[in-house]
């Protein structure tokens, strides 16, 4: 192959690199993953998103549709195999296909490992690896009869940092960061990317609740980040609107730190 081609994608910058592509977007009732939504609407994007919250997930659609996007929801516990195939049917339903699959329902019980229940240690693998694991394999078959997909996975840069009080939360978190290279392998010659963006604190309103209950368990969180604030919600979204769209079509198997330094590799 000439190491100038492409593969056949054309990966010239775009002012909306999304543009007639349908993304999904799980965890869409707010925080991150609302914002998240917003950008890849503003890029160009149309839009399934998904939620327990079925009120908020409401609420947040209205935001998302104010931007001029086509938008479809679908509230339900995506840990369960067939809520995920459901959100995956309905896209298909809507939109013909399914281009970005972005994993971002999660919300671990952040807490010493000692305190921890057995429910609690359930609830945070459910929401955060079994959602992964359900909707990618959702999603992949559509994806791979396409022969184009970006499945980006919202992982945790603790599990590289070992944050206090998170060690539950970096299980299913590594579990999620796994799965990124296995699948990213497996599916590479499909024209699928498949890659993890990591952030570390990032000023949320689930942050916010955290620091009104323990002020100084979120200074010690912020503490290891070189430039001494938690990241902007915006900061995660425009790297996930990077590694979804066609001109990262060479980047996969990756996880990608957005943590203001917390942890750099060489």
């Amino acid at each position: 192959m000439n190491a100038g081609t492409s593969s056949g994608q054309d990966w010239a910058f775009k002012a909306q690199p999304h543009a007639g592509r349908v993304a999904v977007v799980t965890g869409a009732a707010r925080g991150i993953g609302l914002e998240i939504a917003l950008r890849l609407a503003r890029d160009g994007a149309r839009l399934a998103l998904a939620d327990a919250d079925a009120a908020g997930l409401e609420a947040s659609a209205a935001k998302v549709r104010a931007t001029g996007a086509e938008v479809i929801t679908a509230a339900g516990d995506l840990s369960l195999e067939a809520t995920a195939e459901a959100l995956m049917q309905a896209t298909r339903d809507a939109f013909g296909r399914i281009d970005i699959l972005v994993n971002n329902a999660g919300g671990g019980v952040i807490l010493p490992f000692l305190e921890h229940t057995p429910q609690t240690l359930k609830q945070t693998i459910d929401r955060n690896l079994w959602t992964v694991l359900w909707c990618c394999r959702a999603a992949l078959p559509t994806m791979q009869k396409q022969r184009y997909g970006r499945v980006i996975i919202i992982g945790a840069d603790s599990v590289m940092s070992g944050l206090w009080a998170h060690a539950a939360y970096n299980a299913a978190k590594g579990g999620a960061h796994g799965l990124t290279t296995g699948l990213a392998r497996e599916f590479a010659r499909d024209g699928i990317t498949v890659n993890t963006v990591a952030p570390c604190a990032v000023r949320t309103p689930q942050l916010e609740e955290i620091a009104a209950k323990d002020p100084a368990l979120v200074e010690r969180f912020v503490s290891i980040i070189p430039m001494g604030r938690a990241a902007e919600m915006a900061e995660v979204a425009s790297m996930v609107s990077y590694v979804a769209s066609p001109e990262a079509a060479f980047v996969t198997g990756q996880v990608i730190s957005v943590n203001g330094g917390s942890t750099m590799r060489g």
